[in-house]
């Protein structure tokens, strides 16, 4: 089991660019969140949970692990029935598929994401079939570890920002100012607020 790397550098210039966020990290702690570096198995259990709970989408997994093991010449070699009959739907399945035939006939090349900029992967990931602005943003943070994302598309970081600092709502600008506050540790700060909307 491999943990997003980061540290007290990271702790330290949030807590000195908000009080208030700094009170929370020093009240609960270090947060280990678990990332997973193979990006494309990554990618798959991204497009398979879609819209589905976390035990479905556990249950999804285990059923796909028990034909074959999660690589591109496996997936593809499986075919979009065998993987629809995990429990997925067609288009899930398909566009696992799909992914899968991009990896292997060159059309996308996985390991050449770890050198672009967080802007070149989410273009790269959101032209794929299944992949969305929100599911490449969470690749950036759980597979390429990158520090400075913030997904406005994401309700738990609206709800965490709501919680801890009294707002109603969380709109485009009140997002953007908080992106420039917790900015280059917005990932760091997302862990946070994720923390604080889980608990409430």
């Amino acid at each position: 089991m491999k943990f997003f790397n980061y540290g007290q550098k990271e702790i330290d210039y949030l807590k000195s660019r908000d009080k208030t966020l700094g009170a929370y990290i020093d009240k609960v702690g270090y947060i280990f969140r678990e990332i997973n570096s193979d990006l494309f198995s990554s990618l798959v259990t991204s497009i398979l949970g879609q819209q589905i709970s976390n035990k479905a989408l556990a249950t999804v997994v285990a059923k796909l692990k028990e034909k074959t093991e999660i690589c591109p010449q496996c997936i593809y070699s499986l075919g979009v029935d065998e993987i629809k009959g995990c429990g997925t739907s067609f288009r899930k399945a398909q566009n696992v598929w799909l992914l899968a035939n991009k990896v292997i006939n060159g059309a996308l090349c996985l390991e050449s994401l770890k050198n672009q900029s967080d802007e070149q992967v989410v273009k790269t990931l959101v032209s794929l079939d299944g992949v969305g602005l929100w599911t490449a943003e969470m690749t950036l943070i759980f597979s390429l570890e990158r520090l400075n994302v913030f997904s406005y598309g994401d309700f738990g970081i609206k709800k965490g920002l709501c919680l801890l600092y009294g707002h109603d709502k969380i709109d485009k600008k009140t997002f953007a100012f908080y992106r420039q506050k917790f900015s280059p540790y917005c990932t760091i700060a997302s862990f946070y607020l994720w923390d604080v909307a889980n608990k409430n």
